[in-house]
């Protein structure tokens, strides 16, 4: 046995008379008395759950709507959020195009000229 302590933050090191650590995971007792306990991962896809993102209103209403879509993926299975993140996606894409769209020239209004450039002389 030694007396020697690792410094703080210098991880564990296990020797050759100590066992390994225990791994991560459940723990089941194998065939065998006494033999040590063996992890056994779970391949099962985990239920949904809500994830529990707060999403705060924007104040466009179009926006929020496609925002509180998000919350459907709360109720479907991982492999169902893609379809509601791309539905999300393409809602937004539109709001943020029709950003973009210049507005209809109002009947009877002369248009805006142009700047024209002087000329020195």
């Amino acid at each position: 046995m030694s007396d020697w302590t690792p410094e703080a933050g210098t991880p564990p090191v296990s020797t050759p008379d100590e066992p390994d650590p225990a791994p991560d995971g459940p723990a089941v007792d194998g065939p065998g008395a006494g033999g040590p306990a063996v992890a056994v991962p779970s391949f099962e896809p985990a239920g949904p759950a809500p994830l529990g993102v707060v999403r705060t209103p924007t104040g466009h209403p179009a926006v929020d709507a496609r925002l509180e879509r998000l919350a459907d993926a709360d109720h479907l299975p991982a492999d169902g959020h893609t379809e509601v993140y791309e539905d999300v996606h393409r809602g937004l894409r539109s709001e943020l195009t029709s950003l973009d769209a210049r507005p209809a020239a109002v009947p009877g209004s002369p248009p805006t000229p142009a700047p024209h450039a002087r000329h020195a002389s």
